[in-house]
């Protein structure tokens, strides 16, 4: 800790810009993020039975998965599933548990349903709408998403009760596009894609978390910050450990700049562990 606060205090940080904990604070707005914001306000305002945000791993989807539920209104219930078990269907019980409904039969999937359904309908009566957010939610089976439309089926009348927000890695797709899966796939009526970040969006990535920390955006040189979209392939949370291990090996040096002969040498050190092939890259023949 000693180490850290040294490290804070040569470079006139306030706290640590490149933690792997999910921040709001330090959610960088690239346009792809923008426009993943825009489409779950779609989702959310349009009465969406199902709305789908994929993204690569470390793209930032648990981030502005946590800044979009601090921005809705009272008037929202939430239900959160951070992390389903895969291969385990229990997803009835897990959304009893979201919703803070407790059961009497762990193992009854009827009346875990029955649960929901009643609460629902008296949130609807209270004018309050029910979003149900699962994350990682590619994890989930196809049972459990088979659970999860038919929770959608439930209406007041004309008016649909719970909405959906699935928020998961780029097979989630492939999931739900199944052929036996076609009538939860035609629920889906918001979905967007979070790319990984292109050279540009790194360097503003790594200048923004800079700024939020109380520093300036030029502790790291521009050719760093090539050298680190190289080494990470754009993906946020790598660039974070990149950039984490540039600061603690800058100030090992006394350096205030981190250039990049020091990306260079942790590279060669074999410290970081998180080099990655750029999205569009070929894959490797066989």
């Amino acid at each position: 800790m000693q180490a850290l606060s040294y490290y804070l205090d040569h470079f006139g940080l306030r706290e640590r810009p490149f933690s792997l904990t999910p921040d709001p604070e330090f959610l960088f707005w690239s346009p792809e993020h923008r426009g993943a914001l825009a489409m779950l306000e779609y989702g959310l305002s349009t009465r969406a039975p199902i709305t789908l945000l994929t993204g690569e791993i470390g793209a930032g989807k648990t981030t502005l998965m946590h800044y979009f539920i601090d921005s809705l209104d009272e008037d929202v219930t939430i239900g959160l599933i951070s992390n389903p078990r895969p291969g385990v269907n229990d997803i009835l019980r897990r959304v009893c548990a979201a919703l803070g409904l407790k059961t009497t039969q762990p193992d009854d999937s009827t009346e875990h349903f029955a649960l929901v359904q009643d609460f629902l309908l008296q949130e609807h009566r209270r004018n309050r709408s029910v979003l149900l957010i699962i994350d990682e939610a590619q994890n989930l089976t196809r049972e459990a998403l088979e659970d999860l439309r038919m929770l959608t089926n439930i209406n007041a009348g004309k008016d649909e009760v719970l909405q959906l927000l699935l928020v998961g890695q780029p097979e989630l797709r492939d999931v739900v596009r199944r052929p036996d899966l076609v009538q939860f796939a035609q629920r889906i009526a918001a979905s967007y894609h979070i790319p990984r970040l292109g050279a540009e969006g790194v360097a503003g990535y790594i200048a923004a978390r800079l700024r939020a920390a109380g520093g300036s955006p030029g502790i790291f040189s521009k050719q760093a910050a090539e050298l680190i979209h190289n080494a990470t392939g754009g993906t946020p949370r790598l660039v974070n450990q990149l950039c984490d291990l540039a600061l603690t090996y800058a100030y090992a040096q006394g350096a205030t700049i981190v250039k990049r002969a020091i990306i260079e040498a942790i590279l060669r050190d074999g410290v970081f562990f998180g080099a990655a092939r750029p999205e569009h890259d070929p894959e490797p023949s066989a």
